[in-house]
């Protein structure tokens, strides 16, 4: 059965000898759109522990996406703390975070931004040059199953296999979070499976922080702990006591 809806004031205990990766304390983010202004997020609570398997899930508008660039140092919050391991994310300089990213975080998202005119090992290649410790080409391209579609442009692959390049593109610099924005969402039910099969692997394998966002609930199933989002707030988390592979989703 799973754990008991938290509170919405704190965050959840982490397990004992559990090394905090995320630590996030009262964020809040609005945006100003003309005179109006929108809440994305508010008063959220919450820590994601090293090697964790996450799932944000919740409806379109809901907050994961800002919550996960929040977390990404892609956005920054109105009011409140986040931090990750020892980097102060809220209040950081642009460089700071820029370097946060280049050196910690792995991003996937719906849509693949692969290069048209590079291959699979030249789109994969060029994060190494930014990398201060990348992994073997081969090894990351190796990892997501395409070493024989390696030399191919990415209008010679499937959806599928475009999204595997991105996925290899994020984990080459061995990033300590894999952060992926709805990646299965413009994939068909196979070809999504077989991309949460190796963001599974991943986490698995090199014990890569995950967490991943999407608003199908079936993909809950595979995680260690799900964060419903409800109107930019945390209304549960609940904790998996057994956690699914990909191959045995169902939606």
């Amino acid at each position: 059965m799973p754990d008991a809806p938290v509170a919405l004031s704190s965050a959840p205990p982490s397990p004992a000898g559990a090394v905090v990766v995320f630590h996030a304390r009262d964020l809040c983010k609005t945006y100003q759109t003309g005179e109006v202004q929108v809440r994305a997020l508010h008063d959220v609570n919450l820590d994601i522990v090293r090697g964790e398997f996450v799932v944000l899930l919740g409806a379109s508008g809901s907050g994961k996406s800002t919550l996960l660039n929040i977390l990404g140092g892609l956005d920054v919050p109105t009011s409140g703390e986040v931090r990750f391991a020892d980097h102060a994310l809220s209040g950081a300089s642009e460089s700071a975070l820029t370097a946060y990213r280049r050196e910690h975080v792995g991003f996937v998202f719906q849509f693949y931004n692969l290069i048209p005119s590079l291959t699979v090992r030249e789109n994969v290649a060029l994060v190494t040059d930014i990398a201060p410790h990348p992994m073997p080409i081969d090894e990351a391209i190796g990892l997501v199953g395409l070493t024989p579609r390696q030399h191919h442009f990415p209008a010679q692959l499937s959806g599928g296999e475009q999204q595997r390049v991105a996925i290899a593109r994020a984990i080459v610099k061995r990033p300590d979070v894999l952060l992926c924005d709805e990646p299965t969402g413009a994939l068909d039910y196979q070809t999504g499976k077989m991309v949460l099969e190796v963001i599974a692997r991943i986490n698995a394998e090199l014990g890569t922080t995950a967490v991943v966002i999407t608003h199908n609930a079936a993909i809950a199933a595979m995680a260690d702990r799900v964060v419903y989002l409800v109107d930019g707030t945390i209304a549960r988390i609940e904790r998996n006591a057994h956690r699914l592979s990909p191959s045995e989703l169902s939606w």
